[in-house]
C-alpha cells in the first residue's frame, strides 16, 4: 500500500516532530501515511484519506493525523466526519487552524446557523491572516445559505479585499466577492471581481515561477562538477569571480565631488616671477631693472 519511494521525511518536519511521541518504527509508518494522504489530496482524495484512516488507527491521539483525516474526509465530501475530526484535532492541539475547513463542514451537513456560531465563537484578531480571509468566505458562503446576501457581501468587507494588489489570498476573497454579486444580481460589478481574481491568480502565479527560476539560475551558477573544476587555466585566467569582486572590477569609478577637485582662487599658489619681485622688494631691488634685457643676451 506504500511505496517504496515514500519517506518518513516527505513529511513536513513540523508534523514530523508531533509523532515523536511514538515508537521510531511506528513513527515513520504513520509519516508514510501523512506523506502519501498529502501527495494524492489533489489527484486521488479517496486513496488520500484510506492513507489518513490507516496513520489514524496507529496514531489516532496525534492532532496531524485527526487534522488530515478531518481534511480528506472534507475532500471526498464526507462532511460529517470532517466537523468530528475537525472537533477533536481542537481539542487535542487547542489550535484554530482549520476553523474555516469547521464552518464550512457544519454548511455542508446542512446547519448554516452552526457553522456562523462556530464562527463568531472565534477571536479572528488572533488568526493568522491567510485563515481570517478563509473564515470570511466560509462565513459569507453561510450567509448565503440562509439567503442573508447583503450580509453575505459584508462578512467579506474585511482590511484584506484590496482590490488593487495581489496576495495569496486574493483570488479566492476576490472570487467569493464576485458570487455574492451575482447572487444580488449586480453583474457589471461581479464580472469585475472575478476579472480581478483571475488577473491576481495569474499575477501569483508568475511570481512563483519567477521564483523558481531564480532558484534554479543560482544553482547552475554556483554549482560546478569535478570535470568542470579541472578545466579551470591554473593561471587563473578561466577562473570564477565571485559576482561581487567582478562587479567592483568593471565598476566605473565614481568621479569626485566637484568641490574637490576645484582649487578656489583666493586660494591659488603663487606663480615662480610673483615670489622673485617679492624677494627682489626685500633686498630692496628696483624689479623695473629686472624687465631690462640682458646686455649679454643681446649681443
Amino acid at each position: 500500500m506504500l511505496p517504496a519511494d515514500v519517506t518518513p521525511q516527505d513529511l513536513a518536519s513540523a508534523a514530523r516532530n508531533e509523532l515523536k511521541t511514538l515508537s521510531k518504527e511506528n513513527a515513520e509508518q504513520v509519516a508514510r501515511h501523512l506523506a502519501m494522504a498529502a501527495r494524492l489530496i489533489d489527484d486521488d482524495p479517496e486513496l488520500a484519506h484510506q492513507h489518513a484512516l490507516a496513520a489514524s488507527r496507529s496514531a489516532g491521539r496525534i492532532a496531524v493525523v485527526r487534522e488530515t483525516v478531518a481534511i480528506t474526509a472534507y475532500a471526498i465530501g464526507d462532511f460529517a466526519l470532517a466537523v468530528r475530526e475537525l472537533r477533536t484535532f481542537r481539542r487535542i492541539s487547542g489550535r484554530d487552524d482549520q476553523i474555516a475547513l469547521l464552518v464550512d463542514s457544519e454548511r455542508g451537513v446542512g446547519r448554516p446557523d452552526r457553522a456562523l456560531e462556530v464562527g463568531r465563537a472565534v477571536d479572528r484578531t488572533a488568526l493568522p491572516v491567510e485563515v481570517r480571509v478563509e473564515l470570511a468566505i466560509a462565513m459569507s458562503g453561510a450567509r448565503l445559505d440562509l439567503g442573508e446576501n447583503e450580509r453575505a457581501l459584508q462578512e467579506l468587507d474585511i482590511p484584506e479585499l484590496d482590490p488593487d494588489r495581489a496576495f495569496s489570498w486574493s483570488p479566492g476573497l476576490f472570487a467569493a466577492r464576485a458570487a455574492v454579486l451575482e447572487e444580488l444580481g449586480r453583474l457589471d460589478e461581479a464580472a469585475q471581481w472575478q476579472r480581478r481574481a483571475e488577473i491576481a491568480e495569474d499575477v501569483i502565479g508568475a511570481r512563483d515561477a519567477d521564483s523558481e527560476t531564480l532558484l534554479i539560475e543560482e544553482i547552475d551558477e554556483v554549482e560546478l562538477d569535478d570535470d568542470e573544476i579541472d578545466d579551470l587555466d591554473p593561471d587563473g585566467e578561466d577562473a570564477v569571480v565571485p559576482a561581487a569582486a567582478e562587479s567592483e572590477s568593471d565598476a566605473e569609478p565614481e568621479p569626485e565631488p566637484e568641490l574637490a577637485t576645484e582649487i578656489a582662487p583666493e586660494t591659488a599658489p603663487a606663480s615662480v616671477q610673483d615670489e622673485v619681485d617679492e624677494i627682489l622688494a626685500e633686498a630692496g631691488i628696483d624689479d623695473a631693472a629686472g624687465d631690462a634685457p640682458d646686455a649679454e643676451s643681446t649681443r
